[in-house]
């Protein structure tokens, strides 16, 4: 049995990754508050915010993956907030970082154990794990975060057959930016313009990099950069 545990598949790049991986036979697995409508998922119920809730489903998912000949774990849930280095309250930070940090770890380390060679765990970052754009100080400081999370992840691995990398997308058109932006013409052209394509990226395209890295264990440790050619600021 080949594995797929995806957080946050319910909609966007994480939904096209879980029917990527469905296609190739893997029993593939969503780990969040709300349920992926592809049929043949396996939807466990999961507040990546909540440390319970995440000892929970890593207990289902020990259980029911023991012996997988090979897993991979797609990081791919993340809160983003409208937010900014002098309107942050301490407290809003830590809660972004709860669930776009320390919930990374917390499966991490409830998973790698039952994780045998030629498993992956794989990142999704954002063009802002190396950059910064106002208005979105939190979920910048949590990229940036990831990235050190991805490299310290290939170096604590040495030898065991798991590779990593860190998958960065530009602006992808998924609920969570269309929840930041909006829905505006304008601004989505404008927003668009920020590549040499003139275009938001589909979520089909992250989600086929995934997979491709997945594949691929000559990546381990890289940063893959998904952002169809972003302009230099």
């Amino acid at each position: 049995m080949k594995a797929a545990i995806i957080t946050g598949a319910s909609v966007g790049i994480g939904r096209e990754t879980a029917r990527l991986f469905l296609e190739q036979d893997y029993q593939v697995y969503n780990l969040s508050r709300r349920a992926c409508p592809l049929d043949g998922v396996n939807n466990i119920s999961c507040d990546l915010a909540d440390i319970a809730s995440i000892e929970a489903a890593c207990n289902e998912l020990t259980s029911a993956l023991a012996g997988a000949e090979c897993i991979t774990l797609i990081h791919n849930a993340s809160q983003m907030r409208k937010d900014a280095a002098d309107d942050c309250a301490s407290d809003s930070l830590a809660a972004v970082l709860d669930t776009n940090v320390v919930a990374i770890n917390s499966l991490n380390q409830a998973l790698l154990p039952i994780m045998p060679e030629g498993s992956s765990l794989l990142y999704v970052g954002s063009t802002l794990s190396e950059k910064a754009v106002s208005g979105s100080f939190s979920y910048v400081i949590s990229k940036h975060a990831q990235l050190g999370m991805m490299r310290a992840t290939c170096q604590d691995l040495m030898g065991r057959g798991i590779h990593t990398a860190l998958v960065c997308p530009g602006f992808t058109d998924t609920e969570m930016l269309r929840t930041h932006i909006g829905t505006d013409p304008e601004t989505e052209q404008a927003i668009g313009s920020m590549n040499s394509f003139g275009r938001l990226i589909d979520p089909t395209e992250i989600a086929a990099l995934l997979n491709w890295a997945h594949a691929n264990p000559v990546i381990n440790g890289a940063v893959l950069h998904a952002n169809l050619g972003q302009k230099e600021s």
